[in-house]
C-alpha cells in the first residue's frame, strides 16, 4: 500500500486553505462529458482546459502575478452527443445560471475571474451569462482553447493527438476509426436536427488516424500561444470573450 502524495501545488486553489487564497487571478477549465468517438474519454475537452489553464498560471505567476487553477467544471451543453451513453449535459440554461452563480461567488475574493473554455458547445452560455456580470461590475471574461492551426471537427486527429501528448495512456489505440470527416458546414443541419449520432455512428467527426503526440505537443502550444494573446492583451468584446490583440500590437 501506497501512501497517496501529500505535497501541495500553490498554483491550484483547492490546495490553499482559506488564509492563504489571497485576491489572485482565478483560472476556471471549462469542459464536458461527452463522447468522444470510440478511443478518447469522455472528459477530453476538460483535459485540455485544464491543460492550457495550468500553462496560464505559469505565464502569468513567471510575469509576478498571483495566479490559481480552480477544479474544473466538467459539465456542459453537449445536447450534440446525448445519443451517446456516457454523456451528460446540463444544457445551455442551466450552464449560464451556473457562470452566472460562479462568478459572483469567486468574483468576491478573485482579482479576476476567466474562464477557459474547452468544448464548443459551451459558447451560448458564456455569452449569456459573462456578459451580465461584467454588467455587474465584475471583472470576469472568457476565452476559448483555439489555436491558429486548422484542425477537424470532433475526435478527430487534432484531438486524438492533444491526448497522445497528454495523457497517453487514455487513448484507445486499438480503436482508433475514422469518422465522418466532411466539412462541418456540410453536415450542420444534419447535426443541429438529429445530433451527432446522424452524421456519424461512431461519434467522430474527422480521421484521427495518423495522430502523434508531438503533433499534439505543437497544437498544445499554439492553443496556449493563442490564449496567451488574449489574456494578456486583456481587451474583452460585448460576449465577455477576450480578444486577441490587432496583427501587429506588441505582446
Amino acid at each position: 500500500m501506497t501512501r497517496r502524495d501529500t505535497r501541495r501545488d500553490v498554483r491550484r486553489l483547492a490546495d490553499r486553505p482559506w488564509p492563504e487564497v489571497g485576491r489572485p487571478v482565478l483560472l476556471v477549465p471549462l469542459g464536458s462529458t461527452e463522447q468522444h468517438g470510440p478511443h478518447l474519454p469522455l472528459d477530453t475537452d476538460t483535459v485540455v482546459a485544464s491543460a492550457v489553464c495550468d500553462a496560464l498560471a505559469e505565464r502569468l505567476a513567471a510575469d509576478g502575478v498571483d495566479a490559481v487553477v480552480a477544479p474544473a467544471i466538467p459539465y456542459g451543453a453537449s445536447g450534440e452527443h446525448q445519443d451517446f451513453p456516457g454523456t451528460i449535459s446540463i444544457g445551455t440554461e442551466a450552464l449560464a445560471l451556473l457562470l452566472l452563480e460562479y462568478g459572483r461567488s469567486a468574483g468576491e475574493w478573485a482579482a479576476r475571474v476567466v474562464f477557459v473554455n474547452g468544448h464548443g458547445g459551451n459558447v451560448e452560455a458564456l455569452t449569456a451569462g459573462v456578459p451580465k456580470l461584467i454588467a455587474e461590475g465584475r471583472a470576469v471574461s472568457w476565452l476559448p482553447c483555439a489555436g491558429n492551426a486548422p484542425g477537424d471537427s470532433h475526435a478527430g486527429r487534432t484531438e486524438t493527438s492533444l491526448m497522445l501528448a497528454m495523457e497517453a495512456a487514455r487513448v484507445r489505440g486499438d480503436r482508433v476509426e475514422a469518422g465522418n470527416d466532411a466539412p462541418l458546414a456540410e453536415l450542420m443541419a444534419d447535426l443541429r436536427a438529429g445530433g451527432v449520432r446522424r452524421v456519424s455512428p461512431n461519434g467522430v467527426l474527422g480521421d484521427p488516424r495518423g495522430a502523434t503526440g508531438q503533433e499534439g505537443e505543437r497544437l498544445l502550444d499554439a492553443i496556449v500561444a493563442h490564449a496567451w494573446s488574449r489574456l494578456s492583451a486583456g481587451a474583452v468584446d460585448g460576449r465577455g470573450c477576450l480578444v486577441p490583440p490587432p496583427p501587429g500590437a506588441a505582446s
